[in-house]
């Protein structure tokens, strides 16, 4: 399975961005999926998930949402009034169960995606 992320972008403070993290391969399901984001100098820091229950980071409540369309396999991240603080380069990331029910659960990492917020 491959995770293909896209979207991240060069924005002003205030604006939106949406990102998507595209799967291909032998899905059969998706237990978790997340967006997590690191900035220059700083940890890896969990953005977004989404399992049994959706959770985000204090920093992101009301601004971000994250959505799965599993007709497409793709995992989105909708951004809103950015600010610098954002700025950061961004994961998707995913436990995907393969081929058929009760077949190996895998983890997944897509290649960031950079988002830059100008101030």
């Amino acid at each position: 399975v491959q995770l293909q992320a896209s979207g991240g972008g060069v924005v002003p403070a205030g604006g939106s961005l949406r990102l998507s993290c595209a799967a291909a391969g032998p899905i059969f399901s998706v237990n978790y999926a997340a967006w997590y984001r690191q900035a220059p100098g700083k940890h890896r820091e969990l953005v977004a998930g989404s399992g049994r229950a959706t959770e985000y980071a204090d920093s992101v409540k009301g601004r971000f949402t994250i959505s799965r369309d599993n007709t497409r396999n793709t995992l989105y991240l909708q951004m809103n009034d950015l600010t610098p603080e954002d700025t950061a380069t961004y994961y998707c990331n995913e436990y995907i169960t393969l081929h058929f029910e009760g077949g190996p659960t895998t983890e997944y990492w897509g290649r960031g995606t950079q988002v830059t917020v100008s101030s």
